[in-house]
């Protein structure tokens, strides 16, 4: 009996709601919690400030993180990278010289946030630095995620095969493999759909990369109307959220729906994320069509 309370993960609800992107169950699961012990009392408030940053609220975060554990302060690098107007290359730079002084390395936290600020700036090989030999399974879920980035889905195979033979049955390994199955194309498009359509049915309400993903493999099967409902039910929770514009976006476009549902939802995302990835792109290839056809203007008005 002893064996099995040790056995047991207090923070089991937290992490399986953080996983799926339901954010607002992992804060009120995390505050009902009273650890055992001081390790338990660190991951829960990782977890819980980690929610909170990801629905955008930095205020609490910030007040909170004055008086918190030094082991959480990095979340406060975090916060500052994802804060509107923030001077990304001077925070680029300090987690540089951070990394290169060497004494957080042994804290996940500073981990985890470091991995994170190189995956936003696209350099996937710093990212993947910071995490090699990490032992954790969300910063080894978190390197497959890196090598898909890079298209190297052979290595992320590895990887997957690291993280079963630690937790098989974990959230983050069944996400990790439907990610992998999704980029493979193929029968794996279907087993990634059943994945998150079983996460959904065994843990409740998906939040945005989870519901991006569903979506993403009914899409892939034909399955419109069904991706559509995916994204929506997740929007209505998330309703800024990038992903989800995107997603609903695209599944209105092959849906049926008139073409200016479609373009509503694209000029939400353009307006509201203008540093998100496809904003830059989609931006980028706009001005390089001006820029394409301004050539071919008459010479001699008509």
């Amino acid at each position: 009996m002893a064996r099995q309370q040790q056995d047991v993960d207090e923070l089991f609800d937290v992490k399986n709601a953080f996983y799926i992107g339901n954010y607002q169950q992992a804060i009120n699961e995390a505050q009902s919690i009273n650890p055992t012990s001081p390790l338990v009392s660190l991951q829960r408030d990782a977890l819980l400030y980690r929610s909170y940053i990801a629905q955008g609220n930095y205020r609490i975060v910030l007040q909170e993180l004055r008086n918190a554990d030094p082991m959480l302060q990095p979340l406060k690098t975090l916060v500052e990278y994802l804060s509107p107007g923030a001077n990304k290359p001077a925070i680029v730079a300090d987690v540089d010289a951070r990394v290169a002084k060497g004494t957080e390395l042994t804290n996940d936290i500073f981990l985890l946030v470091a991995a994170t600020v190189y995956y936003h700036e696209d350099n996937y090989e710093a990212a993947l630095k910071i995490l090699h030999g990490a032992e954790s399974l969300e910063l080894r879920a978190f390197t497959l995620q890196c090598l898909l980035a890079m298209n190297r889905p052979d290595l992320a195979r590895k990887q997957l095969k690291l993280l079963q033979d630690i937790e098989d049955d974990s959230t983050l390994t069944q996400l990790a493999q439907a990610w992998l199955n999704l980029s493979q194309g193929g029968p794996g498009v279907q087993d990634a759909h059943y994945s998150v359509m079983e996460l959904s049915e065994r843990l409740g309400s998906l939040g945005a990369g989870p519901a991006a993903l569903g979506a993403a493999a009914a899409a892939s099967r034909g399955m419109w109307e069904e991706a559509e409902q995916m994204v929506t039910e997740a929007q209505a929770r998330a309703p800024q959220q990038p992903e989800l514009l995107l997603a609903l976006a695209v599944t209105a476009a092959h849906s049926g729906k008139p073409p200016e549902i479609s373009s509503r939802y694209l000029a939400q995302l353009l307006d509201t994320h203008p540093e998100h990835p496809f904003t830059k792109e989609y931006n980028a290839k706009t001005n390089e069509f001006k820029r394409l056809a301004a050539q071919y203007q008459p010479s001699v008005a008509s």
